[in-house]
């Protein structure tokens, strides 16, 4: 079969786009904006790429379109297809008819943490010879790719609450129809498409209603919105983790764990990744692949070996003594949770954060006033002012003579390359490409000392 995808840059749809090829389909797509490294990705795999929407596309004559939800009505070659009656479908339900419904689906979801806990869980099932499928929203450094098909009945998925398709927009993860759903936690997010909190747990509540009794769904104890969706109605058991007596992570330093579940002892972790937050994707993970068939014992081995996401406090390089970070944080939570992490590791050492209020939620200013707060961890603070609808000057007043804010990105590196000295952290915040922000910093780092 010929699937033309629309939107085919996307994390998701490029990992659906991957999934379909290795599954025997020919395989085409456009985006408005085909570019490295997803077109890279998608060109080694046979994928022919188009630049833009333009209705000449109808030529392909594919025998379906399979559409993303960044295309909207308006759109010449979506407003082509509905005239002509074209057969279209959104990605979650293409991957759901043809590939999920023959898989233990391990859904991971929750507004934070969910690409992070998918790789992992990923791994320890590699690990432990199962050889999973999956489609992650980021490249775990373990696989260095962000979606395979195999022949294995398990399939790990991250369940994004974001919506399906213009034509449907229920969230992606009520396609999934998982045997085993995990529940890391629930905040406001997107405000572009949710009105309200209780908006995203009506979601949530749909997602639990569809588990079946022979599943599991994987709670964070700690999580007072995931709790009352649950109260909601569950009709699936239920393991906690972050409390007693479900799964516990006890710390014996910041790179080791013990790990427990009833009391029991399952097992030690010892890796490099940092924080709490790490720590309770971990028990996820551990819980998840223990649903399979996977020993805890084996999975906490496998997480020694973890490499992490790309992007997830990846360091970029070191120059001058500066050790520059790429972070995918870009909610309030994520970036107080991601400098917590970092401040452990560095101690007193100085932190310079510098943030991209990219996401559409951050764009609309909705968290503006929790910005702050979230920034207190980091000794000086640089916000990338550029295409806001909001004033983040004003918003983070709080922060008094730290904080820094420039609408010119080469303004912003030279200002932070000017501030930098040896031992410093720079820890770039951005669910974007940043204008490639990392590189340039360094370079101009690098031009300095020489």
């Amino acid at each position: 079969m010929h699937i033309h995808i629309l939107g085919v840059c996307g994390t998701f749809m490029g990992g659906l786009a991957t999934i379909a090829r290795q599954a025997g389909h020919k395989v085409t797509g456009c985006d408005a904006n085909v570019y490295p490294p997803m077109s890279s990705q998608l060109e080694a795999q046979g994928i022919a790429l188009i630049e833009g929407y333009g209705v000449e596309q109808m030529r392909l004559k594919p025998d379906l379109w399979v559409v993303g939800n960044v295309v909207t009505r308006g759109t010449p070659l979506m407003e082509e297809i509905l005239d002509r009656g074209d057969p279209y479908i959104s990605g979650p339900q293409w991957l759901a008819e043809n590939i999920l419904r023959m898989k233990w689906v391990l859904a991971i979801a929750g507004t934070h943490g969910k690409t992070t806990t998918s790789a992992m869980l990923a791994w320890i099932l590699e690990a432990a010879g199962k050889r999973p499928g999956f489609l992650v929203g980021g490249v775990p450094q373990n696989f260095g790719i962000s979606a395979r098909l195999t022949d294995s009945r398990y399939f790990v998925i991250e369940a994004d609450e974001y919506d399906t398709a213009f034509f449907d927009k229920r969230s992606k993860f009520l396609h999934y129809h998982p045997k085993t759903a995990v529940l890391n936690n629930i905040e406001f997010d997107h405000a572009d498409i949710f009105r309200d909190l209780d908006a995203i747990e009506q979601q949530f509540h749909h997602f639990v209603r569809i588990v079946p009794r022979s599943g599991l769904v994987l709670a964070n104890a700690a999580d007072a919105v995931v709790a009352r969706v649950l109260a909601r109605g569950c009709w699936t058991p239920v393991e906690h983790f972050c409390a007693s007596p479900g799964w516990r992570a006890d710390a014996l330093d910041n790179e080791t764990f013990d790990v427990s579940f009833a009391g029991q002892a399952m097992g030690r972790v010892r890796w490099g990744l940092l924080g709490e937050h790490n720590r309770s994707n971990a028990l996820a993970a551990i819980a998840a692949a223990r649903h399979v068939g996977v020993d805890p014992t084996t999975a906490c081995a496998a997480l020694g070996s973890f490499g992490n996401v790309k992007r997830r406090m990846e360091l970029r390089g070191t120059t001058a003594g500066v050790a520059v970070y790429d972070d995918f944080a870009h909610h309030p939570t994520a970036i107080a949770t991601t400098l917590a992490g970092l401040r452990r590791k560095v101690g007193k050492a100085r932190i310079l954060a510098v943030l991209e209020p990219r996401s559409n939620t951050m764009k609309l200013g909705v968290m503006k006033d929790a910005l702050p707060d979230s920034l207190v961890d980091a000794d000086l603070v640089y916000c990338y002012s550029a295409n806001l609808g909001w004033n983040p000057a004003q918003a983070l007043l709080p922060l008094g003579a730290k904080a820094v804010c420039h609408d010119n990105l080469d303004g912003l590196v030279a200002a932070i390359a000017a501030e930098t000295r040896s031992g410093d952290h720079v820890l770039i915040m951005s669910n974007g490409g940043f204008g490639g922000i990392h590189q340039k910093l360094i370079d101009r780092l690098g031009a300095s000392a020489a």
